[in-house]
C-alpha cells in the first residue's frame, strides 16, 4: 500500500510535535525537507511486514527525537540513514542539499550496516570498525542504536534464522555498546527483544511466573511504598515515587548465576525515588529517611553519586530488609540523575547548550576502547583481544584510591598490578610489591571498593609472565605483553649470534631448510622457540653440531697423516731450484703443505730447507727480514698431471648421500677417486675423500659442486686446520 497525503501530513506534523517537546531547537524547514526526501526515495519499497518501507526510518526518527532525544541533525540523519544503502541518493547529494554534518552522520550509519553484512560477529575487526565509526560524532552511534531499536521491535517478520543472528549480534554488541553510553532503557529492551529470539523458551517461563505473580508483586510494592510516601509528604518533598520491575533477561541472568529458580529471585521489582529538585544532598536525606523505616542491608548499599560509573550513572542503591522480612532495593536519584541514567549521551542534548559532537565525557572510554585495538601485540589471539573488548563493556567496576586520594576505577576483580599499570606503564614495569590499606598484600591478591592503594617499585624488577595469569585490564595484559615479547625478542637474538658463532668455529653452513630439519628433530615449534633454547642453554650445540668432537679431532688427525703421507708420496720429491738443488728438505709443520699447494722453501739453521705454503703466515713474518733464504721449489709433474687431493664433508646423513657425492665426484673433469671413510653419529656424517685431481682451480670447483648435494652443511679441503 501507499500512504495518502493526508497519512503524510499527520506523521509529519507529529513528528514536529515530539521534535519541539523533546529537542532544545527544531529546524522544521530541515526536518520537512528530510522527511519528504526519506519518503521520495523509498516510496516503492516495502519491509518483509507488507508494510511501506518508510515507516521504519520513519519509527527510527521518532525514537531519536522522543527516547534517545538529540538535536534536528540527528532527526534528518535518521530519516535519510538508509536512502544511501537503498537508493541511488549518494552521500554527496546528501551533503550537497542538507550539510556535511548529516552527510557524514549518515555515511557513519550506512558503514556501519556495512561491517555485519554476511559476517561472523565475533571477530575483533567488526567491533574496531564499529567503534571508529563513532569516534568523530557519537550521534552515528546513536541513531544507530534506534534503527537497532525498531529492526528487533519488528523481528518477527523475518525467518528465523534472520532472528537469530540479528538477536545474537544485539546482544553481543548493541545492548553492551548502549549500556556503556548510559542508555538504560535502550540497553534493556534490547537484551529482552533478543533473548526472547534467542532462549524462547526461558523467555516464555519467565514472563508466565511474572504474570502469575504481578497481583502479588504490586501488593507488596505498595506495601513498602506507603509509609515512605507519608515520610516524604510531612518533609514537603517534591517526588516521584514507583516500583521498577526486573526486566527479562536481567532475572534469566540471575537465575543461571546463583543457581536458583525464579520463585527464589528475591529482587524481582525494585522501588525507584526520583526527587524533583536536583540538589544531591537531597537524595541523602531522602536515604536518612529510609534508613529510619527499615532496617538497611551495609554491605549492599552502593553510592553512585558521589562515585559515578564511567557512564556518567548516578543514583543510591540501598538495600533494606522490607515487610515480612524481604529484601528490597531502593533506588534514589534526582531527576537529571534519572534523565542521563535512562538516556545516557542522549541527555547531555537536554541540559547542556551547544554540547559538542565528539562528547567529551565518552572520551576517556572511547580511548580505552581504541587502546585494545591499537595496541596489541603480535601473539595476542582475536578471542584475547574480544574478551578485554567485551570486559570492558560489560564489567563491573571498583573503586580505590591512590595514597593521595585519587581515585581509580577499574574492573571488578582487578589486582594491585591492574593498578600499577593504571597509574603509569613504568609503575606497573618496576612494581614489586603493594601496600593495601597499611598493609603488604600479594600483587595477585584481588582489590575492593574503597582500598587504598600504595605500589611499592624497584629498578630491579620487570614483569613476569606468571602476572598474565591474574591481571584483568587490557591496559596492564598489553603492556606486559609488550615486554614479554621485546625480551623474547633480545633472547632470540642472542641464541641466533650463539648460532652463528658455532657454525663457524665448525665451519658448517646451514640452509634454511637445514634448520627446520633440525628444529623438526629436536622437537621445537619453530625458529623463535629454539633460538631461545639456545640462548638459555638448553641446547647443546656442541654435541649436535659435532657430536664426537675429541674422536672427531683424532680421526682428523689420523685421516690427514695418512693422506699427507699418500698425497706426497704420489708425486715424488719436490723439486728445488738453482744452487740449492739437492739440500735436505722436510716439510714445514705450521701450514703443511700438500700437493697442489703454493709452495716456496726457507733455509733454515741446521735444520735444512723447510717447505711451506706461500700463504703461511708465519713464512711472511720470517722473511720480512731475511727474503734472501727463500728458496724458490714446486712440486714435480707436468701441468697435466693430477695430485692427490683430501676431502672433508658433513652434512645430513641420508639414504643414498654416497651414491650422490660418488657422482658428483667422478663426474667432474674426469676426478678419480682414492679413498673413502664415513663416519655417522646421530644422523649427521662426516665423511673424508681422498681424490685425483688435476689443480686448485678444479679442487675448489668441485667442493662448490659438492656443496649443492641435498643435505651437505659443509666441504672443506683436507689440510692442517679442518
Amino acid at each position: 500500500m501507499k500512504l495518502d497525503e493526508a497519512k503524510l501530513n499527520t506523521m509529519l506534523k507529529d513528528l514536529l510535535s515530539v521534535c519541539k517537546k523533546n529537542l532544545h531547537s527544531v529546524n522544521e524547514e530541515l526536518i520537512t525537507k528530510g522527511f519528504k526526501l526519506s519518503y521520495e526515495a523509498h516510496k516503492n519499497h516495502f519491509r518483509a511486514s507488507g508494510e511501506p518501507y518508510f515507516f521504519h526510518p520513519y519509527e527510527v526518527t521518532m525514537i531519536v527525537a522522543k527516547e534517545i532525544p538529540l538535536d534536528d541533525i540527528s532527526v534528518v540523519s535518521s530519516l535519510l540513514h538508509d536512502v544511501v544503502e537503498d537508493t541511488d541518493i549518494s552521500i554527496k547529494f546528501i551533503e550537497q542539499e542538507f550539510s556535511k554534518e548529516i552527510a557524514e552522520i549518515v555515511d557513519g550509519v550506512t558503514k556501519i550496516g556495512g561491517v555485519f553484512k554476511g559476517q561472523k560477529i565475533t571477530q575483533a575487526e567488526n567491533y574496531r570498525k564499529l567503534l571508529l565509526s563513532m569516534v568523530n560524532d557519537v550521534r552515528v552511534i546513536l541513531v544507530k542504536f534506534a534503527d537497532r531499536l525498531h529492526n528487533m521491535r519488528t523481528l518477527q517478520f523475518v525467518s528465523s534464522h534472520k532472528q537469530r543472528r540479528i538477536a545474537s549480534e544485539t546482544l553481543e554488541i548493541y545492548a553492551p555498546f548502549a549500556n556503556r553510553f548510559g542508555l538504560a532503557k535502550v540497553k534493556w529492551e534490547l537484551e529482552d527483544l533478543a533473548f526472547k529470539y534467542l532462549n524462547k523458551d526461558a523467555y516464555n517461563e519467565i514472563s508466565k511466573k511474572l504474570k502469575e505473580t504481578r497481583r502479588e508483586r504490586e501488593e507488596y510494592i505498595q506495601k513498602v511504598t506507603e509509609p515512605i510516601i507519608t515520610r516524604l509528604n510531612e518533609h514537603e518533598l517534591i517526588y516521584e515515587i514507583g516500583g521498577r520491575p526486573k526486566h527479562f533477561y536481567s532475572i534469566y541472568k540471575k537465575m543461571i548465576k546463583q543457581n536458583k529458580p525464579l520463585e527464589d529471585i528475591y529482587d524481582l521489582s525494585a522501588i525507584r525515588i526520583i526527587l524533583e529538585n536536583n540538589d544531591p544532598n537531597e537524595c541523602y536525606y531522602v536515604l536518612g529517611i529510609i534508613n529510619q523505616l527499615f532496617k538497611p542491608i551495609p554491605d549492599r548499599f552502593k553510592d553512585f553519586i558521589s562515585i559515578p560509573k564511567r557512564n556518567n550513572y548516578q543514583s543510591i542503591h540501598n538495600t533494606v530488609i522490607g515487610p515480612d522480612g524481604k529484601l528490597v532495593e531502593i533506588q534514589i536519584r534526582t531527576r537529571v540523575m534519572h534523565e542521563i541514567a535512562e538516556k545516557g549521551v542522549a541527555a547531555h542534548w537536554k541540559y547542556k547548550e551547544n554540547v559538542d559532537s565528539s562528547n567529551t565525557d565518552l572520551e576517556d572510554w572511547v580511548n580505552l576502547i581504541r587502546d585494545i585495538f591499537e595496541n596489541v601485540s603480535k601473539d595476542e589471539a582475536s578471542s584475547e583481544i574480544l574478551q578485554s573488548f567485551k570486559l570492558n563493556l560489560y564489567q563491573d567496576e571498583i573503586y580505590v584510591f591512590t595514597p593521595r586520594g585519587d581515585l581509580k576505577i577499574l574492573p571488578l576483580d582487578s589486582t594491585s598490578v591492574d593498578f600499577a599499570y593504571e597509574i603509569h606503564s613504568k609503575v606497573g614495569y618496576h612494581c614489586i610489591g603493594a601496600k593495601v590499606n597499611g598493609k603488604i598484600v600479594p600483587l595477585s591478591s584481588p582489590l575492593v571498593s574503597g582500598d587504598q592503594v600504595e605500589i611499592l617499585t624497584s629498578k630491579n624488577q620487570h614483569p613476569n609472565k606468571s602476572w598474565l595469569q591474574f591481571v584483568r585490564t587490557h591496559k596492564a595484559k598489553s603492556n606486559i605483553r609488550k615486554y614479554i615479547q621485546k625480551e623474547e625478542d633480545r633472547i632470540v637474538e642472542t641464541g641466533k649470534e650463539i648460532w652463528k658463532r658455532k657454525l663457524r668455529k665448525y665451519k658448517l653452513n646451514f640452509t634454511p631448510d637445514d634448520i627446520n630439519k633440525l628444529i623438526a628433530k629436536l622437537k621445537y615449534d619453530n625458529q623463535t622457540k629454539f633460538f631461545v633454547a639456545i640462548a638459555e642453554d638448553r641446547v647443546d650445540l656442541e654435541l649436535i653440531l659435532n657430536p664426537t668432537e675429541l674422536k672427531e679431532e683424532e680421526s682428523i688427525d689420523l685421516e690427514y697423516d695418512k693422506f699427507t703421507k699418500h698425497a706426497r708420496d704420489s708425486v715424488g720429491e719436490i723439486l728445488i731450484q738453482g744452487e740449492h738443488k739437492g739440500f735436505v728438505y722436510t716439510y714445514a709443520k705450521c701450514c703443511n703443505p700438500i700437493p697442489g699447494d703454493p709452495i716456496v722453501g726457507y733455509i733454515t739453521i741446521g735444520e735444512g730447507i723447510k717447505i711451506h705454503r706461500k700463504n703461511c703466515k708465519n713464512l711472511l713474518s720470517l722473511s720480512e727480514n731475511s727474503e734472501t733464504r727463500l728458496v724458490p721449489v714446486e712440486w714435480p709433474g707436468s701441468k697435466d698431471s693430477f695430485f692427490l687431493a683430501g676431502l672433508v664433508i658433513k652434512g645430513e646423513d641420508r639414504q643414498g648421500i654416497l651414491k650422490d657425492l660418488s657422482n658428483s665426484i667422478a663426474g667432474f673433469n674426469n676426478t678419480n677417486i682414492k679413498s673413502v671413510t664415513m663416519n655417522t653419529n646421530d644422523s649427521m656424517f662426516e665423511g673424508f675423500f681422498t681424490v685425483y685431481i688435476q689443480n686448485v682451480i678444479s679442487l675448489n670447483q668441485l667442493i662448490e659442486r659438492l656443496k649443492k648435494n641435498k643435505g651437505i652443511y659443509s666441504v672443506e679441503r683436507l689440510d692442517s686446520s679442518s
